[in-house]
C-alpha cells in the first residue's frame, strides 16, 4: 500500500470512528452484546499477535492453521462488535464498504510479498488456508507430521503492539458507556 493511501485509509477511520461516536446510540442490551463480540475479536487478534514472527517465518499455525489473516479478521469481529455496541445497526454497512475498501488490496499485496518471500511453501498454504473467513479444520503443511507448531507467548503479543487493540477497545467502549449513561440520566 502506498503511504498516500495508507495516509487515506487511516484519516479515514479517524472520520469514520468520530461519526460512529456522534451517531451511537448504545444502550445496556447493546453495550453488553457488542462487548462480547469485541472480546472474541480481541481473543482472536491477540491469539494472532502471539504466535506470529513477522518477517522471520510463514506462520502457519494457531489462528494461522484456519485463515491466512486471522489479524484482520480480529480486526472485522472487533469493528462489527463495536456496530453492536453503537446500538446504530444500519452504521454496519458503512463499516462494511470502508473494511473491505482498506483491507481487500492489503490482503492481495501481503500475499504476493509472502510468495516472494516464502515461495513454494506459502504457496501451499494459501492453497489450502482461505484468505478471510476460517476453514473448519486446522491446515497442516503437505509432507510434515501432526505437530504443535508456535505457542502463543505473551512476549510475541506485546512485541506485536497488540495491546494498542485492547487498549483502543476498551477506551471505545468506555466512551459508549459513558455516553449511555448520559443519555439515562440526561
Amino acid at each position: 500500500m502506498s503511504l498516500r493511501r495508507r495516509g487515506v485509509r487511516l484519516w479515514g477511520a479517524w472520520v469514520l470512528a468520530l461519526g460512529y461516536f456522534w451517531l451511537a446510540r448504545p444502550d445496556g442490551a447493546s453495550l453488553w452484546a457488542g462487548g462480547t463480540v469485541i472480546l472474541v475479536g480481541l481473543v482472536v487478534r491477540g491469539w494472532a499477535a502471539g504466535v506470529l514472527e513477522k518477517n522471520r517465518e510463514l506462520a502457519v499455525s494457531g489462528p494461522y492453521a484456519f485463515t491466512r489473516n486471522p489479524l484482520y479478521l480480529g480486526s472485522f469481529v472487533i469493528g462489527t462488535g463495536a456496530v453492536v455496541a453503537g446500538g446504530r445497526l444500519w452504521i454496519g454497512a458503512v463499516f462494511l464498504a470502508f473494511f473491505v475498501w482498506a483491507y481487500r488490496d492489503t490482503m492481495t499485496r501481503e500475499s504476493g510479498g509472502l510468495e516472494a518471500r516464502f515461495g513454494e511453501g506459502y504457496r501451499h498454504y494459501r492453497h489450502g488456508v482461505p484468505a478471510f473467513l476460517p476453514r473448519l479444520t486446522p491446515y497442516r503443511p503437505p509432507g510434515e507430521p501432526v505437530r504443535r507448531g508456535t505457542r502463543f507467548s505473551l512476549a510475541r503479543y506485546v512485541r506485536n503492539r497488540e495491546w494498542e487493540a485492547a487498549l483502543g477497545a476498551v477506551a471505545a467502549m468506555g466512551f459508549l458507556v459513558f455516553k449511555a449513561v448520559g443519555r439515562q440520566l440526561g
